[in-house]
């Protein structure tokens, strides 16, 4: 797919035109499907599960469904490149941050089910992608460390016969609250190591599983989940035992890089928001669009949000070219997650008192975004990553 356009200077970047009327769609179908639903809604609420799919049956309709799913199980099979343009553009409504992962777009089972074997993609995978079932959670995190899981997970999974009897806790788990299964890592091996971790589909309605909320600032509460004695099929297991995180490492890079991609098109919406107030909003004799202070400060996060683009567009070049891009992924979520939280606060800054007002989604898009800067490995973890790439070299 190439990127320049022979009418072009050279060296001249372009979004290719595929993805542009790919973004247009996006873009129609946030402004005429989901800004009617959520107008329905309260200030901070969420999807109810009735209007979830309702939209999910418009998406499919309108070919935004099982977009990361590859074309040989029936998906779109699209892009990182494309499926970060998606992600942004689905993001700029009141809903925010977290509406492109809700369910409502998307309809991907976990990337890792891939590498699972035909039966479990045909009982698992396919109801997501026909819309039949919701979407399901994967399960890595735990209390005992999220930054380093590989290393830190304690919940663990003990062979018995054709059966594995898994105990422990996983924490900060999302979509758990609505899904029949998710994919669960669990120590199968020796404490303290990558090479023994394991990786299982559990069902939400085995016995000796349960669930509960964690309630945080926003309106889409993450999981906490308990293993008690709940045995799962051997038949579950996904890839050998001992090589759960192998199997993980490349949708873990691939989806840090779209993760990335939300908080960018919040970030460009609220900015545009933003300058069309600073343009009317009167102030000290004269618009607040004439006062140098606003003007840069305005210019700073326009510059702040396109370096981070670039850095989310070249992660996801080097993904689609199926070239290492840990690092890079590393800088693109870093640098947009830090660049749209920096705006946002901006814009907050220029509103004043209606910054945050519920009138606005600019306090809710705040507080979503200051989750994304933990979510998929905090910031301080991606400087971690990247220091480890320099240092290696």
């Amino acid at each position: 797919m190439s990127s320049v356009n022979d009418d072009l200077p050279l060296g001249t970047w372009r979004m290719p035109q595929e993805l542009e009327m790919l973004r247009d769609s996006v873009r129609r179908f946030v402004r005429e499907e989901v800004a009617p639903a959520e107008a329905l809604l309260g200030d901070d609420a969420k999807l109810s599960v009735e209007t979830v799919a309702a939209l999910q049956a418009k998406a499919r309709s309108a070919g935004l469904w099982a977009l990361a799913t590859p074309e040989s199980y029936g998906g779109a099979g699209l892009s990182v490149l494309a499926q970060v343009v998606i992600a942004a553009e689905a993001a700029k409504c009141r809903l925010g941050a977290f509406f492109p992962a809700a369910g409502a777009i998307g309809g991907d089972p976990p990337s890792v089910l891939f590498k699972g074997t035909t039966e479990q993609y045909e009982r698992y995978g396919r109801p997501i992608l026909e819309g039949t079932m919701p979407k399901a959670f994967t399960a890595i995190s735990e209390a005992s460390g999220g930054s380093d899981p590989a290393r830190a997970i304690s919940c663990r999974a003990e062979r018995d016969g054709d059966h594995y009897v898994l105990n422990g806790t996983k924490t900060w788990i999302t979509h758990a609250d609505r899904a029949h299964w998710g994919i669960v890592y669990a120590r199968t091996g020796e404490s303290g190591r990558r090479d023994g971790i394991t990786c299982f589909i559990v069902e939400t309605n085995t016995p000796g599983f349960s669930r509960s909320p964690i309630p945080v600032m926003i309106a889409n509460s993450p999981n906490e989940l308990h293993f008690e004695n709940a045995r799962v099929p051997a038949a579950n297991r996904i890839g050998e035992e001992g090589q759960g995180f192998a199997l993980a490492d490349d949708f873990l890079t691939r989806g840090r890089i779209v993760y990335g991609a939300a908080p960018l098109g919040i970030a460009e919406e609220a900015l545009r928001l933003t300058v069309e107030w600073a343009k009317q909003r009167k102030v000290f004799g004269g618009l607040l669009a004439d006062k140098q202070g606003a003007q840069w400060m305005l210019a700073d996060c326009r510059i702040a949000i396109d370096a981070a683009r670039m850095l989310v567009y070249r992660a996801a070049w080097k993904a689609d070219l199926g070239q290492p891009a840990r690092a890079e992924a590393a800088m693109a979520k870093l640098s947009a997650t830090e660049a749209a939280f920096n705006t946002l606060d901006t814009c907050i800054q220029l509103f004043g008192g209606m910054g945050v007002s519920r009138e606005l989604p600019l306090e809710r898009w705040f507080r979503e975004l200051r989750i994304k800067r933990l979510g998929e490995g905090a910031t301080e973890i991606q400087r971690m990553i990247v220091a480890r790439e320099l240092f290696s070299a």
